[in-house]
């Protein structure tokens, strides 16, 4: 039994805001956060660091039997795929293909469900500070950072609350810079470092995204 760091998601949000303290009242800034579960904490960072909220869909391809376990992510545009993993567990193409097309579609559900007629933000030539809950294996977040260089940002900063240290260790390959409060080992999940990790809600997230938008 571990001893949660966070009561729920608004809270974590607010202690990793701290973290990126330096990045308040800049013009450059904007958060994007990825649904549902970042875009609690996205909030509080957007709110705290004076900067612009949006969405970045992004959908984890679950491996069949083991939704949990993540053989990869896409995005708009991007579709990133662990192929060592893919071979390991003798998935035929046309099994994978079947994967990507139903997520495609929950993410095509999303992008429209969110936005509500909003523009995706414009991320040319801006800071990006790309927000989540927590980061296991990553996935999801590499297809979130490979999304966002076709987008041609300045600078693509990752931050969560939680993550596991190998996991953290791997994106700074990758990103400019990754902001975690705690890289608790052994981690095993996310939900365990909550109190309260209960799924966001789709209307959550849309209410949240219009808060932000409200002058």
């Amino acid at each position: 039994m571990t001893d949660a760091l966070f009561q729920d998601r608004r809270g974590a949000g607010r202690a990793l805001a701290q973290r990126l303290s330096g990045y308040a009242d800049r013009p450059d800034v904007r958060v994007l956060a990825l649904p549902r579960g970042g875009v609690p904490v996205g909030f509080e960072v957007g709110q705290a660091l004076h900067a612009p909220l949006d969405v970045l869909v992004v959908r984890k391809l679950g491996a069949p039997d083991h939704e949990e376990l993540a053989l990869g992510a896409i995005a708009p545009g991007v579709c990133h795929v662990n192929q060592r993993l893919v071979q390991e567990l003798c998935i035929d193409p046309e099994r994978l293909d079947r994967i990507v097309e139903q997520e495609q579609v929950e993410l095509a559900r999303r992008e429209r469900l969110y936005r509500e007629g909003r523009p995706p933000l414009d991320v040319h030539g801006a800071c990006v500070i790309v927000v989540d809950d927590g980061l296991a294996t990553g996935a999801t977040m590499r297809a979130a950072v490979l999304a966002l260089r076709a987008m041609a940002p300045a600078r693509v900063v990752v931050a969560v609350p939680v993550a596991a240290q190998d996991t953290c260790a791997a994106l700074r390959c990758e990103a400019d810079e990754v902001v975690c409060v705690a890289t608790p080992y052994p981690f095993v999940a996310v939900g365990l470092w909550y109190r309260d990790f209960s799924q966001t809600s789709d209307d959550e997230v849309r209410d949240l995204l219009a808060q932000a938008a409200s002058p």
